[in-house]
């Protein structure tokens, strides 16, 4: 492994971090280039990390990590203060390798297809964010008429961000699972649903289905809004794909969890 892209949030801090990143890999004899690279590095935040993995259209044959310049970095393996440290690892080979599930998202129209892939998260809402009518489906068989603001549809590795404002699960990130989350259902004499999240397996499909006066949806894939009018339905299932985490040989997911979430 010695050819390394660096994707860098367009910030000063993460600009000023990649200048020393990139001398420090240079001096350790690695290439630093924009093709045919074995490893990405995001510099900055969670957002840069997510942005790194669609940029490169979830490129199965690399390695990824992040070098934390933003403020949680939850997704990002190695501190600013930890540079030194992570090359030399890198030189020799002193780290372990995770592979990740995707999430692969269709949305059906009269007129469209529209396919994704998600790392983290796909929410699904009314347009105008009314409250959404959704039927939603496992492998055909209903789970339940959702009233409410709308659903969110978690990976494993998405299950520590935005699933977790909604007070889903955390889930081990090597896990390929999915985790429906309810988005304020509505309970009363009217309407019954599920206040919890649901986690399924990955050999589950999950349909969505819009009903009653929702037709038009708002989808956000991963943070990117896109609107769709007139929606037959959105499946989403883990791919077939992964892509794969560099580590370091010290990492732990329970210790990150209370490092980030409880100190």
């Amino acid at each position: 492994m010695k050819s390394v892209k660096l994707f860098v949030n367009d910030n000063e801090t993460s600009k000023n971090v990649s200048k020393i990143v990139k001398e420090k890999l240079e001096s350790a004899n690695f290439q630093v280039v924009e093709d045919n690279y074995d490893l990405a590095i995001a510099i900055g935040g969670d957002g840069s990390f997510l942005r790194m993995i669609k940029s490169s259209n979830f490129n199965e044959n690399c390695l990824y990590i992040g070098i934390n310049a933003g403020t949680l970095g939850f997704a990002q393996e190695v501190n600013v203060e930890e540079i030194d440290k992570f090359i030399l690892d890198l030189e020799n080979n002193n780290y372990k390798v995770e592979n990740i599930g995707i999430q692969e998202i269709e949305i059906k129209t009269p007129d469209t297809i529209s396919k994704q892939l998600s790392l983290n998260e796909m929410i699904v809402r009314d347009m105008e964010l009314n409250t959404a009518n959704l039927k939603v489906l496992v492998e055909d068989v209903l789970l339940e008429d959702f009233v409410g603001d709308g659903l969110l549809l978690a990976t494993s590795f998405g299950s520590t961000a935005y699933n977790l404002s909604f007070g889903g699960s955390i889930v081990y990130n090597t896990f390929h699972t999915l985790q429906l989350t309810p988005i304020a259902p509505l309970n009363n004499k009217s309407y019954r649903n599920l206040l919890n999240s649901v986690i399924l397996p990955d050999n589950k499909e999950i349909v969505i289905k819009p009903c009653n006066r929702t037709k038009n949806l708002l989808i956000t894939v991963d943070g990117d809004n896109n609107f769709y009018k007139n929606v037959d339905y959105v499946s989403s299932k883990v791919s077939g794909r992964e892509i794969q985490i560099l580590r370091m040989k010290d990492y732990n997911f329970i210790k990150k969890i209370n490092d980030k979430f409880l100190k």
